[in-house]
């Protein structure tokens, strides 16, 4: 299926750009997102209009990602787990959590879709995190995960 792209998308393609993906990868994810629209003529001269504009929602958002970036590169996080003798723990760390953890902290509202543990999050232990904030700007962080002491 023929699809126009409506902004950057890390390892498909740019703006503005007609792409052949599976119908239900565009129309369950990229069109659902508004990140594509079907490539019919009249989207296609829709899109060429509006390109520049695009460009530019996109420029702010690599500048908002950058900042974003620079803010919280390198910076390791605690999250306070209870955990076995062990040191595994009960259930694992998602990127639900990581996102939560980043607003509380830092100010920064970061979608769970976009925060990539390097290996799961299942014991103590300090791990490396991935945050994907724009199809150019990856940045990495480190969780500290650390034993909650239990209430006996």
């Amino acid at each position: 299926m023929k699809v126009i792209l409506l902004e950057n998308i890390r390892k498909i393609g740019s703006i503005g750009e007609i792409i052949d993906v599976k119908r239900g990868f565009a129309r369950n994810y990229l069109i659902a997102q508004k990140k594509a629209l079907f490539a019919s003529k009249e989207n296609v001269k829709e899109v060429e209009k509006l390109k520049t504009e695009l460009s530019k929602k996109d420029q702010d958002k690599k500048n908002q990602a950058k900042e974003i970036s620079e803010r919280i590169k390198n910076k390791e996080f605690e999250i306070k787990k209870l955990s076995t003798e062990n040191k595994e723990l009960y259930g694992s760390v998602k990127p639900t959590e990581i996102s939560k953890l980043l607003q509380e902290k830092e100010s920064i509202t970061v979608n769970p879709s976009l925060i990539q543990p390097a290996k799961e999050i299942k014991s103590l232990g300090t791990y490396n995190v991935i945050l994907n904030l724009h199809s150019e700007i990856q940045t990495e962080i480190k969780i500290k995960v650390i034993a909650q002491e239990e209430n006996s």
